[in-house]
């Protein structure tokens, strides 16, 4: 199959690209938005091929896999047809929550596909065939030692985005461990927040080096109140590492019993991470059951077959 897909989330389409098909992503001369093009921080195989808009009306497209409400009008213009629809949404709703109707709501025969179970849960689709296909992590190997008594925290733009990320809430955590908190738009955090430089780090690198830093801390941190699912949750589970998170979204479905300590409550979140702290053998043992945990549900070749399954049936 050629399937038409634009570069939006890249850690997600990572391991989208990693199945069967050909992966035809838009490229303008700009790399904006709407053609970025191939990765430039993550690898991808050859099987994912930058075609020009202006040439897409040349290529025999099976399924086009929708991201933003927007991208339709953008098919109907360079392709010139609509080939078969999917319209994956990564998001929870925003705004009238419960009440948010899904853009795939009036597209016709367009499949929803959401990446939780909370998501679709929560999502409007009124009469959209709606699917969930859950996420699927390449494997970064068991890389946590723990070495470093500090706690990881995985976030973009982390003061744009406020009470969402729980920013507000890493002063608290900072009081529980030093903070090093990896993402995009992380510079001048501690100063914002009023923290001591030793209470706060902030740091932005590749993906290649993310999983290697974050796996010398000792504990993973996640306290992100509305948000999908984030994948640096499911890659630091991945990595061995023991988590402490918020019990919101999907959250409670993706770090069961002794994989972490997961709450609504402060003080058993910043307990916890004192507790790790103090004990790396603890720390440890946690870890290897947020590993456990995380290979058996999100595992990539799971993903990559729910996909196969639905593609086959979108394109018939």
């Amino acid at each position: 199959m050629r399937i038409l897909i634009w570069h939006v989330h890249g850690s997600w389409t990572t391991a989208f690209v990693q199945g069967p098909h050909t992966y035809v992503v838009p490229v303008t001369p700009d790399r904006g938005p709407d053609g970025l093009g191939r990765a430039r921080t993550w690898v991808w195989p050859d099987s994912v091929v930058e075609v020009p808009p202006e040439r897409l009306r040349e290529e025999d497209i099976d399924v086009v896999v929708l991201q933003r409400p927007h991208e339709l009008a953008l098919v109907d213009e360079w392709l010139g047809r609509r080939p078969p629809l999917v319209y994956l949404e990564h998001n929870a709703p925003h705004g009238d929550v419960p009440d948010t109707r899904h853009p795939a709501a009036d597209i016709p025969g367009a499949t929803l596909v959401h990446v939780t179970h909370f998501n679709r849960l929560m999502w409007d689709a009124g009469s959209a065939p709606s699917t969930v296909i859950e996420h699927g992590i390449i494997d970064p190997g068991p890389l946590w030692t723990g070495e470093l008594e500090r706690a990881a925290v995985a976030v973009n733009e982390p003061l744009r985005r406020g009470r969402t990320t729980g920013t507000d809430l890493l002063p608290a955590f900072a009081e529980a461990a030093p903070l090093d908190v990896f993402g995009m738009g992380t510079e001048g955090l501690a100063d914002r927040l009023g923290l001591p430089a030793d209470r706060c780090h902030s740091h932005e690198l590749t993906q290649s080096g993310l999983h290697t830093a974050m796996a010398r801390r000792r504990v993973y941190v996640h306290p992100v109140r509305w948000t999908s699912l984030g994948l640096s949750l499911l890659e630091a589970m991945h990595l061995g590492m023991p988590v402490v998170a918020l019990a919101t979204t999907e959250v409670t479905e993706a770090v069961p019993p002794g994989a972490g300590v997961v709450s609504n409550r402060i003080d058993e979140l910043t307990d916890a991470v004192r507790n790790f702290m103090a004990d790396p053998l603890h720390a440890r043992m946690v870890g290897e059951g947020a590993r456990a945990a995380v290979l058996a549900r999100y595992g990539l070749s799971r993903f990559l077959d729910d996909w196969e399954r639905l593609l086959k049936e979108v394109a018939r």
